[in-house]
């Protein structure tokens, strides 16, 4: 694992959609894995101007979806199949035929979470999953404790994680307590792994994915026991020197 800390965050989203750009030039055929929320709004931004700069291809890009919100479908403002159009298909112009839905809407949810799967596989994996860190160290919708051979599935969310969710949704709204998630096992696969994280309140739940344990009470570190993981943080997420340990390169830009 190697964490980079930038100043903030607008110089996270920066050196995330360069990372990211990178990547694609050399494998514009890339399967990426995107996820919806606050924290990568800049990222997305950042790359679709790198995009409109130098026109790197993304035509043959396959987006894979991260998670969804069980019964909701594609067209629901609060689905995060809306989200990742309007925050990544639209600025990028990549088409909506690149995206791998997690259709919440499905008749039978345990059949698409095998086809997402089964599209996965025929891809070849992923080779770049972008991805947040929930505020238990949840990724995508694995809440803990997580089993790291987990795969694509319906999940119960936590009180919590639907509390947080919730100002999504806007006051009196129902937000779901249930959703579809890749599962650890596609995640921990991936080529290249990127964590976002920015502000203040996620300062303890990445120290405690820095510098503690790997444990399924605490699924994103098992990240550590990954390659090609780079956890990218503001300055407001990780205010603390850089650490020193085995399982973690670090530094500041």
């Amino acid at each position: 694992m190697r964490l980079i800390v930038a100043q903030d965050y607008n110089a996270m989203s920066r050196r995330a959609a360069q990372m990211v750009a990178k990547l694609v030039r050399a494998k514009p055929e890339a399967a990426i894995m995107v996820p919806t929320g606050d924290t990568p709004r800049g990222f997305y931004a950042e790359l679709a101007a790198i995009h409109r700069r130098d026109e790197f291809d993304v035509s043959r890009l396959r987006v894979f979806q991260l998670d969804e919100y069980l019964g909701v479908g594609a067209r629901d403002p609060n689905s995060f199949q809306t989200w990742i159009t309007r925050a990544f298909l639209d600025p990028l112009g990549i088409a909506a035929s690149r995206l791998v839905r997690l259709p919440g809407d499905a008749d039978d949810a345990a059949a698409a979470c095998r086809a997402y799967d089964e599209r996965m596989r025929s891809a070849g994996g992923c080779d770049i999953a972008v991805l947040g860190l929930g505020w238990n160290g949840h990724l995508g919708f694995n809440e803990p404790p997580a089993d790291p051979a987990s795969p694509t599935r319906v999940v119960a969310l936590s009180a919590e994680t639907v509390a947080s969710n919730g100002r999504y949704w806007g006051a009196g709204a129902r937000v779901p307590n249930q959703a579809l998630t890749c599962g650890m096992a596609n995640i921990l696969a991936a080529r290249h792994k990127l964590v976002l994280v920015s502000g203040e309140r996620k300062r303890e739940i990445l120290r405690r994915v820095v510098t503690g344990p790997v444990s399924p009470e605490t699924p994103a570190t098992y990240l550590k026991a990954s390659d090609q993981v780079t956890v990218l943080a503001d300055a407001a997420a990780w205010p603390w020197p850089v650490p020193e340990q085995d399982k973690v390169a670090a530094d500041r830009v």
